[in-house]
């Protein structure tokens, strides 16, 4: 009996752990106030005419020209979060 629940247990934790993981990642961002932590990084980064993810050396400055510069493309799957293949790969990154 156990030879057949422990793997059926196994595949069904998993299951929803990658549902849980897709939901999170494919819900809508709420609607809020920029956050301090934004309005202390845009003193060390301006809008300079970059646009592109290759352009950008940290997800801080990314992060900063997606949410202040205009034409930037950087975001293409309107998630929020810019550079997810260079910069912002990591849950931990800011």
């Amino acid at each position: 009996m156990f030879g057949r629940v422990v793997p059926l247990l196994i595949v069904v934790g998993l299951g929803v752990y990658g549902y849980e993981e897709y939901s999170r990642r494919n819900a809508p961002l709420p609607a809020s106030s920029p956050k301090p932590e934004v309005q202390e990084v845009s003193a060390n980064y301006r809008c300079d005419g970059r646009i592109h993810c290759s352009q950008m050396t940290s997800c801080a400055e990314a992060t900063f020209f997606l949410r202040n510069c205009p034409n930037v493309r950087m975001d293409g799957n309107n998630d929020g979060v810019p550079c997810e293949q260079q910069w912002c790969t990591s849950p931990f990154a800011k």
